[in-house]
């Protein structure tokens, strides 16, 4: 009985088929359209499963591009291999020209309007 003796070593699982966290579904197809996903559409995206913190977010984004006249179309993202494809591990985030702006928070109308501002000049 030692106190301080190795631990013994148990093998370690094997990478699912794809070389992927989801299963496979990740081919070059698919992460090849994810890259292409991100420069179409709105400029601004909120990327998320669709839960109630990435619905409060994409409201708030919403509200903040309607009040100084900007459009306020708005991509929710709810594609894992296109989430991906921007690098986000932690949901949500809202995206402002192609740029993660913010991740893992929901920012109010006020923050999103500061984030515009600064991202747009």
């Amino acid at each position: 009985m030692s106190l301080f003796g190795k631990k013994k070593e148990e093998p370690k699982e094997a990478a699912p088929a794809g070389g992927c966290c989801c299963g496979g579904a990740c081919d070059c197809g698919t992460m090849a359209k994810a890259e292409t996903a991100k420069t179409e559409g709105p400029a601004v995206k909120v990327l998320g499963s669709g839960c109630a913190k990435c619905n409060s977010l994409e409201a708030a984004a919403k509200e903040a591009l309607a009040e100084p006249g900007m459009d306020p179309a708005i991509d929710h993202v709810t594609d894992f291999a296109q989430i991906a494809a921007y690098g986000v591990m932690t949901t949500p985030a809202l995206v402002v020209d192609g740029k993660v702006v913010s991740f893992g928070k929901v920012l109010k109308k006020d923050e999103v309007k500061t984030i515009l501002q600064k991202v747009r000049g």
